[in-house]
Parts: C-alpha cells; sequence; structure tokens
C-alpha cells in the first residue's frame, strides 16, 4: 500500500489487544507495519501486544469523546498513519429484543458507531485527507444477519450496533471515496466473547461448522485493509 520506509508505517488497530485484534497487530508486524494498540481498560496486554509486534500501545476508550480526541491528536504526529481497524466491541451481552437494556444499547451505540464517527472523522482531517489515502476496515459480524438470511436471534444491542457500525462505514466511504473502506463479517470465532454463550449451544454450532479462529479472520482484514 504504501512505498516508505516501514519504520515510518502505522495502522491502528482499536481492540489491538482482544483476540481479533492482536492476531491483527502480529500480522501488520510480519508486513513490516507497526500497529498502534488501542485498548480500552486492558494497558497492560495492550503494551504486551505492542512491544511483541513492535508498536505502541494507546488509550482509545471510543465511549469517550474527549479520550478519542486525544488519541486522534496521538495519531496525527506518526510519519505515516496508514489506516485503522475497528476491532474492537463491547462484552457480548444477550438479550431478546424487548429485554435489552437502555445502558447496554447505549453502550453498544457509543463503541460501535458515535466513537468511530468521530474517530474516523479526525482521522480523515488530520492523517488521510493529505495524503488523499488511507484504509478502514470495521469488523461486523453474520449475526446481523443479509438479504438471503435472518438477524441471530438473541443476540442484544450487539447486533443494533454492528449495524450502526455499517452505516458510518458506508458513509464514509460515500463521502471521501479516494479513501479504502472495507468490512468483515465473521461468524462465530474462537475468542472471549463466546463466554456469553451456553457451552451446550456452542458445542451444537461446532457440530454445524468449525468455528474461526482470530489468525483467519486476521488474514481477511489485512487483505481487506492492504491487499490491492
Amino acid at each position: 500500500m504504501s512505498t516508505e520506509a516501514s519504520h515510518d508505517r502505522w495502522l491502528l488497530v482499536s481492540g489491538g489487544s482482544g483476540g481479533i485484534g492482536s492476531a491483527v497487530c502480529a500480522g501488520l508486524a510480519e508486513r513490516g507495519i507497526r500497529p498502534v494498540v488501542g485498548y480500552h481498560r486492558n494497558e497492560v496486554a495492550a503494551r504486551v501486544v505492542a512491544e511483541r509486534c513492535g508498536g505502541r500501545a494507546l488509550h482509545l476508550d471510543l465511549s469517550d469523546a474527549s479520550c478519542v480526541a486525544d488519541a486522534t491528536q496521538e495519531l496525527a504526529q506518526l510519519p505515516t498513519l496508514l489506516g485503522a481497524v475497528l476491532a474492537g466491541s463491547p462484552p457480548l451481552q444477550l438479550a431478546s429484543f424487548g429485554k435489552i437494556s437502555s445502558d447496554e444499547l447505549l453502550d453498544q451505540w457509543k463503541v460501535n458507531v458515535l466513537g468511530p464517527q468521530q474517530l474516523l472523522s479526525e482521522l480523515v482531517r488530520q492523517c488521510f485527507r493529505r495524503r488523499k489515502a488511507g484504509a478502514v476496515v470495521g469488523v461486523l459480524t453474520t449475526a446481523m444477519g443479509g438479504s438471503d438470511s435472518p438477524a441471530a436471534a438473541g443476540m442484544g444491542a450487539y447486533v443494533i450496533g454492528k449495524h450502526g457500525m455499517a452505516g458510518v462505514l458506508a458513509l464514509l466511504a460515500a463521502d471521501y471515496p479516494w479513501l479504502r473502506v472495507r468490512s468483515v463479517s465473521p461468524s462465530f470465532t474462537e475468542t472471549k466473547m463466546l463466554e456469553a454463550f451456553d457451552a451446550r449451544f456452542l458445542d451444537l454450532q461446532r457440530a454445524k461448522a468449525p468455528f474461526q479462529t482470530p489468525g483467519l479472520v486476521a488474514r481477511q482484514i489485512l487483505k481487506e485493509a492492504l491487499d490491492s
């Protein structure tokens, strides 16, 4: 994607210390790109990933507008920010539609919609516009459903939040056609998010089809972000 020296190339990964996020960071390091490991609470884990991958940890609480603003100012100081991967998400709270709490819905909305919109608008203004280049990849989910499949039942505010992120990405692509905007929609993936489900349910799902691994999803993300 870029001809700059590898030590000058960076890419932000929100949720960078999680299962998928840390796998993305490892893949970036293999490509000679330094990850900015965005984290909400787990600074220790983020610093471990950053040290292992030759990157740096960055406090990035997408639910806090002032934290997002501070983070974008730091990102603007990097020599070349190639793009951003939105891999962070609040813990999954299973609930049927009528039992979604307002707090949970607001949390998902802030992290998947409001925070990314603020983050990406500032990254366009401060980082991407000057080069007329950049890549953004959002991690969505097959639980959202599609034209030939329904949304997954009982997935609570998580599915609503991911639909909101899809809207953010769609408008971002429309308003900045020179920006590379992509998404991936993994199915069940072997991460801590599965702890929200009953073990018997997971066994039934694994019997239908193998779950994805963080490494596999990371390869899909990197392909969308970096490959021509």
